[in-house]
């Protein structure tokens, strides 16, 4: 009896600052939020505000994503590339076939990997291949980019060309080091190709011209790479490439050549059956699932959005609405919600047709906590309070600190936070906050981080 008029003091404790914070937050006059806690300890809620409500969730949509492929791809799931050939290699090592790359949707290969390529196929001892370099991207359709999402968010970083054949997640690393006063900056790319070209039209040290710009002209579906400008520092840039496996499948070539490993041509195909394998790169689901929540990284998240109608690679030419329909059977078998009353139309929650609600958000939060063959993995994903991640440079005091285990998000005008938090009574809480129409990010923010701080006491 003790104990429960404890927790009684306490809950209308928690209820009472938040009402507070929520009826006096300057915030909310210009915006909306939508809040809901739920003790998993106790198994009782805490606190709703809005939480029936439709939001644009932003990245802690991740958290659908992650949860469901959790649960139906498993810990022990691979994201593979395969290297394969037919035909034979001759006494004059040449292969007399055709050399295939099978995409398996890895958003973590990188150079590294495209070395182990290039290394296998010298170690097949072949020297010359007669027929074509295949890349068999016959696991995705063509469409590069996930529905309602932003054009002109290109070429940066995070709106990457998907595809299931991704080298370095797309993109190129431009480095920038100014010379003597007038001269054109030392210009350097990463992974080195001949798939792109650069245009370094920058100058040193001038100050009066303008800013220094590092772009390519994406506006046309180009591969140039334009320096412009005043370098005035070192400084840099990611920037996507454009068709993905055309980045991939030409550098790869490129390090071939490197290795006087010659490739007549080529072009994209489809790997048959009784083509012989020559090496593979497998990816862990643990790796993605890290980047996807800890980074926020859209590439991962939409990497496992897509494998959950992939599934190992049963399917062929799979799309977005294939994953959708994935994603809402889990909805609808697992976690018990109507996915007719939401939308959810990426994994990674870029599209600005994706609407769910706080009580839905913390249905799937209440279900991987459930499951510790989940939790484990989940819990251990996410950014931590003041540590990690997207949550590094947040709630870095008091008892939030390493305490916090949530999903962010941030598109304009959203902002959003999704996890745990231990209170001080040592009760394990799931909580979900959706700021909308918030044009300051950091006023969202400081809010959430408030609302935390009240309920790690």
């Amino acid at each position: 009896m003790l104990w429960a008029g404890i927790f009684r003091l306490y809950g209308q404790s928690v209820t009472a600052r938040l009402d507070s914070l929520v009826s006096s937050a300057a915030l909310l006059q210009t915006s909306e939020v939508g809040i809901s806690v739920f003790n998993l300890t106790k198994g009782e809620p805490v606190y709703t505000y809005q939480d029936q409500k439709l939001y644009r969730p932003a990245s802690i949509e991740k958290v659908i994503t992650s949860v469901t492929a959790l649960d139906r791809l498993g810990e022990s799931y691979t994201f593979d590339t395969r290297l394969a050939y037919t035909g034979a290699i001759g006494a004059d090592s040449v292969l007399q076939g055709n050399l295939y790359v099978v995409g398996g949707f890895d958003p973590e290969f990188m150079e590294d990997d495209l070395r182990r390529l290039t290394d296998a196929v010298h170690r097949a001892g072949i020297n010359r291949v007669s027929g074509n370099l295949v890349a068999d991207v016959s696991a995705m359709d063509s469409i590069y980019w996930g529905t309602g999402w932003a054009w002109d968010d290109t070429p940066n970083a995070f709106q990457p060309y998907l595809s299931p054949l991704m080298l370095n997640r797309g993109c190129v690393n431009v480095s920038v080091k100014p010379g003597q006063k007038g001269s054109r900056p030392e210009v350097e790319v990463f992974p080195r190709s001949d798939y792109y070209a650069v245009d370094n039209r920058a100058v040193s040290h001038i100050p009066h011209i303008k800013p220094l710009e590092i772009t390519r002209d994406w506006l046309y579906n180009g591969n140039t790479i334009h320096i412009t400008g005043n370098a005035s520092r070192a400084t840099g840039r990611t920037l996507n490439m454009f068709a993905s496996q055309e980045f991939f499948i030409h550098t790869f070539r490129y390090q071939l050549a490197q290795e006087h490993i010659a490739v007549d041509s080529v072009k994209c195909g489809i790997c048959p059956e009784e083509a012989t394998l020559l090496y593979k790169v497998s990816r862990p689901l643990e790796e993605v699932l890290k980047r996807a929540l800890k980074k926020s990284d859209n590439l991962s998240a939409e990497a496992l959005f897509y494998h959950l109608a992939i599934r190992g690679g049963e399917n062929k030419r799979i799309g977005a609405e294939d994953a959708q329909r994935a994603v809402n059977r889990f909805m609808r078998q697992a976690i018990g919600k109507d996915p007719d009353d939401y939308s959810i139309v990426d994994g990674s929650g870029v599209s600005m047709y994706n609407y769910v609600s706080p009580d839905l958000m913390l249905a799937y939060l209440k279900y991987a906590y459930s499951r510790q063959e989940i939790f484990a993995s989940f819990y251990g994903a996410l950014p931590v309070a003041g540590v990690d991640g997207t949550l590094r440079y947040r709630m870095r005091k008091g008892k939030t600190f390493r305490n916090v285990h949530a999903k962010t998000g941030t598109v304009k005008g959203v902002s959003s936070l999704a996890g745990y938090v231990q209170a001080g009574n040592g009760d394990m809480l799931a909580f979900v906050i959706i700021n909308q129409n918030a044009m300051s990010g950091r006023k969202a923010r400081l809010f959430q981080d408030k609302i935390c701080e009240i309920l790690a006491q």
